[in-house]
């Protein structure tokens, strides 16, 4: 995982892990490690894929990981084997849904009842390497050696793209019966307004279930094998399916396909509880992920780097990074003014340096996209016209034609009418000071 180390992903996982588990299992333990720091190396070793001996060994070696885990000695590898063999799955559904309510507080999403999608998938029950298992089906006619893998089931919020609910069993297996006990898990930690699936899941209970239970809308197709329903919902998706709203479902194969190329793609354990605990922390890693990976609220024109911009009658100078809060003042700006006389037919150009009244630097919220966000400060009238329009921010600065005071910001072209410049006259304006947007 470049794009995230393995620093803040344990901060987060220590986090969520300390919100949902006592410091000790017993009051008779031996109090060398304490649960959190056990389940948050667990969401580590199943967010970089290693093994039991290999999450020892990474530990020894990274002394700044054991301080952000607050180890004081490393754990051996069979102790955080044994802490998973005794770990119930309530724990990992309890930490899925502190997670999921975490990415809620920080999302600002106003959507109340999510649109949610439901799937399984495959991960392998072991950790051996492909190239064996090619080997192995090149000499028993192109057949796998095992006839079972594991299935896991998992409910995404297609717009979050966070798991709410997941399940885990021996596969192969119909998971149609499956549908009620997910949604419902994933109604407990976010109200649902719409549930998506594929044909695996198609039965006049499930829509029952979705419909008269959740009070929900669910769109699943019909399964063809089944011939033409004869039940009210099925038919209804039979005779005039919404293939518009079930576009999003697709997201839910968006998931899949990043568990399985950045975090792992198989459930390792000898036995099957074992692989299902390791399938579960799988699903709990990538909301970790997805908690730690969470974008900030930055538009695309928000950019936090200096430029320099030239175009026709307009040149912007470096903009220097400005790291205090306080609003953004304009005390000056350098008006360059285009004019054509007539011995000479080309444009001269002439500049002066002006400072702008007092009016003119009256605070009014305006984003400038130099430094993040920030407040500048234009004009109130300036600012009213801009609000209302291109005509309107026209009549703001009492120009109704030309080429003059349109081009630049608000404040420069108030600088402009400010300074009686020509509206007829071709302008273009340069920042100049400490601290100008």
């Amino acid at each position: 995982m470049p794009e995230i180390g393995l620093l803040p992903f344990a901060r987060v996982a220590m986090d969520v892990a300390t919100a949902i588990l006592p410091t000790y299992r017993s009051r008779f333990s031996k109090h060398q490690f304490t649960q959190p720091q056990l389940l948050a190396i667990l969401c580590l070793m199943r967010y970089e894929d290693w093994t039991f001996r290999e999450a020892e060994v990474r530990l020894r070696e990274h002394s700044e990981l054991r301080a952000v885990l607050r180890l004081s000695s490393v754990p051996d590898y069979s102790t955080v084997y044994r802490f998973l063999q005794r770990l119930p799955d309530d724990t990992i559904e309890s930490a899925l849904g502190e997670s999921v309510r975490r990415l809620r507080r920080s999302s600002r999403r106003g959507r109340r009842r999510a649109c949610v999608a439901v799937d399984g998938t495959g991960l392998a029950p072991h950790a051996v390497s492909t190239y064996f298992i090619r080997r192995v089906e090149q000499h028993t006619g192109g057949k796998t050696h095992y006839k079972h893998f594991l299935k896991w089931l998992i409910v995404v919020d297609v717009d979050r793209q966070i798991i709410l609910a997941q399940r885990a069993r021996q596969g192969p297996w119909c998971d149609t019966r499956a549908l009620p006990g997910l949604v419902d898990a994933a109604s407990r930690t976010m109200p649902i307004g719409v549930v998506l699936a594929d044909a695996e899941f198609d039965s006049e209970a499930n829509h029952r279930h979705v419909r008269g239970t959740l009070g929900a809308h669910s769109v699943i197709p019909p399964n063809p094998r089944r011939g033409i329903p004869e039940a009210e919902f099925r038919h209804q998706m039979y005779r005039a399916f919404p293939r518009e709203l079930y576009g999003p479902r697709a997201k839910i194969e968006t998931v899949f396909s990043v568990i399985k190329r950045k975090l792992s793609t198989k459930a390792p354990g000898r036995r099957l509880p074992m692989q299902m605990r390791q399938a579960l922390l799988l699903g709990l890693a990538f909301n970790l992920y997805r908690l730690r990976h969470r974008l900030a609220p930055i538009g695309c024109k928000q950019s936090q780097f200096t430029f320099k911009l030239s175009t026709f009658g307009c040149s912007f100078l470096p903009v220097p990074q400005v790291t205090s809060h306080q609003p953004l003042v304009t005390n000056s700006f350098r008006i360059r003014t285009y004019a054509k006389s007539a011995s000479n037919p080309f444009r001269i150009r002439t500049s002066k340096t002006m400072d702008l009244s007092p009016i003119l630097r009256q605070g009014v919220k305006r984003q400038c996209s130099a430094n993040g966000g920030r407040h500048g400060v234009v004009s109130k009238e300036v600012h009213a016209g801009v609000q209302a329009g291109g005509v309107g921010a026209r009549r703001a600065r009492r120009i109704l034609g030309g080429r003059g005071a349109r081009f630049g910001s608000e404040s420069e072209c108030a600088a402009a009418v400010a300074a009686g410049v020509s509206r007829f006259a071709g302008q273009g304006f340069s920042r100049q000071g400490a601290g100008t947007c």
